[in-house]
């Protein structure tokens, strides 16, 4: 099979480092990719977004199966039109993607069929919102309801840092139209839990539990980002939970989308919270997580094109999905000043020594064999071993040989979870 895959960041990295070892996969193709996804598929220039341009290619090049995995292009409606081209495409229609798309749906839809999630209000004018904030005081969350690369969400200690949110996303439009409607919601407490899951839209497989590691710095501090790190599994989520959870989130979730003729098939993210009062729903995604995405796929046994075919031919129900009996980390190495101002074009060395770990590149380019920086993650050192701590142990070993200028990262991936067990 011919098969591309749509995406430039890490996530991309790992499905694509995934999906060649299938051997159902003759070439493997990847639009726009990055540095380090050039030595493993045929990267195309296109961008993610250019949904014509995309589909035009694809058909062009005799794709026979279409891999969409970043958000913006989901959103968009990429698969519905790779469809409509007669090109096998994994990932949910447009009209599914929403989950992700409109925080306001997402809430709708888990009011309306009473999925735990936190209590909330919608605004669309600033002053009404402002009000809001001011009668329930702090802490207190402020979400855009669009897209904003993840960076769209202010939990607040303050009611004054709730109205500044509330003013910088609907008055100062820092986030563009994705901003212009808001939701604010309570600050519910407890671990944070990650679940992706594979679905055909009538069976669900979760994958192992991972957590992510949003703050900039050590001890969760600074601003928030892509992610700095994720682990797999998760250590505060049981056997207890994962039950709970399908029969209160993840099936209920599956059967509402059907029910509003918003059938999804693909990769969905239940982002969670396990509070006092059980596990609720943060967010929903429609795709694979950044960097969760590399942690769990290495820990996958099956193979991942056996699996995205079931998912589109509506047969996942007769796949067993099998997984490592093992924990996974990935460290993200990021460029100095990241997420805010950051300086690309750094050489990178140290990649040839790295050994008993697979270095994912999230934003690198490569130009006469070198690599070079090329975003503000800048690569995902992900190690596998039998045990958590051993697992993140090694990460960290295996990130020592790298460097560029003003590379940082987190020293504590991983490790504040398992000391605070």
């Amino acid at each position: 099979m011919r098969v591309l895959v749509v995406g430039s960041g890490g996530r991309e990295h790992a499905i694509c480092w995934a999906l060649k070892k299938s051997p159902k996969v003759t070439e493997l193709f990847c639009a726009p990719g990055n540095g380090g996804i050039s030595e493993i598929a045929t990267c195309v220039d296109v961008k993610a977004t250019d949904i014509d341009g995309m589909v035009a290619w694809a058909r062009e090049n005799n794709m026979d199966f279409v891999m969409v995995a970043p958000d913006d292009p989901l959103a968009m409606g990429m698969v519905d039109a790779m469809e409509a081209a007669g090109i096998r495409a994994f990932g949910p229609r447009a009209n599914a993607a929403i989950v992700e798309g409109s925080k306001a749906f997402s809430k709708e839809l888990m009011k309306k069929y009473g999925i735990p999630t936190a209590a909330y209000e919608i605004f669309t004018d600033m002053e009404a919102a402002l009000r809001y904030v001011e009668e329930q005081g702090a802490p207190i969350v402020v979400k855009c309801d669009g897209l904003a690369l993840g960076k769209g969400v202010v939990v607040a200690q303050t009611a004054e840092e709730a109205k500044e949110a509330v003013r910088n996303m609907m008055e100062n439009k820092a986030f563009g139209e994705a901003g212009a409607k808001v939701v604010i919601e309570e600050c519910m407490t407890g671990p944070e839990v990650t679940v992706l899951a594979f679905t055909d839209g009538k069976t669900i497989v979760p994958m192992p539990s991972s957590q992510d590691h949003k703050r900039a710095f050590d001890n969760d501090q600074g601003p928030n980002t892509g992610g700095m790190g994720a682990i797999s599994p998760c250590p505060n989520y049981t056997s207890d939970h994962a039950k709970t959870c399908m029969e209160t989130i993840f099936l209920p979730t599956v059967n509402a989308l059907n029910a509003e003729g918003r059938t999804f098939k693909g990769v969905i993210y239940f982002g969670m919270m396990l509070t006092p009062k059980g596990p609720k729903v943060v967010e929903y995604n429609a795709r694979f997580g950044d960097p969760e995405c590399q942690a769990v796929l290495s820990l996958l046994e099956t193979d991942l094109m056996d699996i995205l075919e079931a998912c589109v031919d509506g047969t996942l129900g007769d796949l067993n999905v099998a997984w490592k009996d093992a924990a996974s980390c990935c460290l993200v190495l990021a460029s100095g000043g990241y997420p805010v101002a950051y300086e690309k074009g750094k050489e990178i060395t140290g990649l040839d020594a790295v050994s008993d770990a697979v270095v994912f590149h999230a934003g690198t380019k490569k130009e006469n064999g070198k690599f070079y920086t090329n975003g503000g993650r800048v690569l995902g050192v992900t190690a596998v071993a039998p045990d958590l701590r051993a697992a993140v142990d090694k990460a960290y070993a295996a990130a020592q040989p790298i460097s560029f200028e003003k590379m940082h990262f987190r020293s504590d991936i991983g490790y504040h979870i398992l000391d605070a067990q």
